[in-house]
């Protein structure tokens, strides 16, 4: 155990199970750490221009392939945590879509009042299926775009749409109904439309306090680790 406090970068999505895992470390060694989420846009940008100010990254697995490309992270310590599904999320007792198929779920959106998701990494996934799918000049107009996956939540608690839509990963959608916000998961994506993001762990290259910080990323990819985070709803 070291005074300095571990400082860990992640991505949203896997963040009650990063934190989860980290309070067991500290509850088992007294190692104290700090806590940071960004979107995995901003994680590229901060850690590929060695701005991260971090021990640990989280990431997607995308990203996390050009941190290691850059030889931004070490080649020991870490691994996959798990994967996260894309869902669907709407105001709570609000009209939800069909999901029993992808033409279904295309007709949902053509109906509906009104869409979000966020300008992240998971949002630009969506943008793209609604391209796939042809109709994204149907829907431009009605489309609301947020910052972070949260942001989504809180425009569809606070909508007076009857029929909006929102999209979002499992785990972000669950923080939010656990806190009590006033929305509620519909299920996830299609099948033919699924979307599953990998999420990995490891030490970078420019930590600080890399003895302690690669303790903790063990344990995160440990059976015990990984029974954490399939707790918080990482697959």
């Amino acid at each position: 155990m070291t005074e300095e406090a571990i400082r860990i970068l992640s991505a949203g999505a896997p963040k009650t199970g990063v934190a989860r895992c980290a309070e067991q470390y500290e509850k088992a060694t007294a190692q104290k750490f700090s806590l940071e989420f960004a979107t995995a846009p901003v994680l590229r940008e901060r850690i590929i221009g060695d701005e991260a100010n971090a021990d640990i990254i989280v990431a997607p697995e995308k990203a996390f392939t050009v941190f290691r490309e850059n030889s931004k992270v070490e080649q020991g310590p870490g691994g996959l945590l798990g994967a996260v599904k894309a869902a669907i999320v709407i105001r709570k007792n609000s009209r939800a879509p069909d999901l029993t198929s992808g033409e279904t779920l295309k007709q949902s959106i053509l109906d509906a009042d009104g869409l979000v998701y966020n300008r992240a990494s998971s949002g630009q996934y969506i943008e793209k299926m609604i391209e796939n799918l042809g109709i994204a000049d149907a829907v431009a107009e009605k489309t609301v775009r947020t910052p972070t996956g949260a942001g989504v939540m809180e425009h569809l608690a606070e909508s007076d749409l009857a029929f909006e839509i929102g999209f979002g990963q499992i785990t972000e959608i669950q923080v939010q109904i656990d806190k009590g916000l006033d929305v509620e998961l519909v299920g996830p994506l299609p099948k033919e439309v699924e979307n599953i993001t990998a999420y990995h762990v490891g030490l970078l290259k420019a930590a600080s306090n890399n003895e302690a910080a690669a303790g903790l990323v063990d344990f995160m990819v440990s059976e015990e680790g990984k029974q954490i985070f399939r707790s918080t709803g990482v697959l």
